[in-house]
């Protein structure tokens, strides 16, 4: 791969959401290898703190019944309870091929503080984003749906001392992401060169 090819790849990745997904099944294997490349983030130490369980086939019903489930107890009978999100949780994923949750395992005995545990991990979220890209796929990491508690943990095989960081959904998709923008980077850069 070029640099040219590179830059590209990077600044071409967009989020792609299950609207756009054609429901279609992305073979596991490439999510394996996905899985892979995120095994392959820079981490501190080689604590190597992410931890992924990949909810495919009968496995999105489960997720989907968990996390509508979650919203229902949470809110169902006060002003934020809105049923059009609530049926927007059970059936989103759905339309995924797979959807993959994103722990960040903390070792009680590490030295090292939470916050460069929790950026090895993004960093490995986004070896899997660049990699659906790169497939000619779609994603995104959502962090809504299930409320980020100390009983959702289980459900997602975390342990008492890890974190649930979210959930990556993944696709066919059924168009190409519109292009986007970025104001310039010289607005959020400064130099010290003396």
């Amino acid at each position: 791969m070029s640099v040219e090819d590179f830059n590209r790849l990077i600044r071409q990745r967009r989020s792609v959401f299950p609207k756009d997904y054609t429901g279609e099944k992305i073979d596991d294997n490439m999510i394996l290898q996905m899985l892979e490349n995120a095994n392959w983030a820079p981490t501190h130490k080689l604590t190597e703190p992410w931890r992924f369980k990949v909810f495919c086939d009968r496995g999105l019903d489960k997720y989907a019944a968990y996390q509508a489930k979650d919203y229902h107890d949470k809110y169902y009978g006060t002003e934020k309870f809105l049923e059009k999100k609530y049926q927007k949780l059970l059936n989103n994923p759905l339309r995924c091929s797979h959807i993959i949750s994103i722990g960040m395992h903390r070792d009680v005995e590490s030295t090292l503080p939470e916050i460069e545990e929790i950026a090895a991990v993004a960093c490995a979220v986004q070896n899997i984003l660049l990699s659906i890209h790169a497939n000619g796929l779609g994603g995104y990491w959502s962090t809504g749906g299930v409320t980020y508690s100390e009983s959702a943990k289980s459900f997602f095989d975390l342990g008492h001392h890890d974190t649930l960081l979210g959930f990556l959904y993944i696709g066919v998709i059924n168009k190409l992401p519109e292009v986007s923008t970025r104001s310039s980077i010289l607005e959020k850069v400064s130099w010290c060169k003396k």
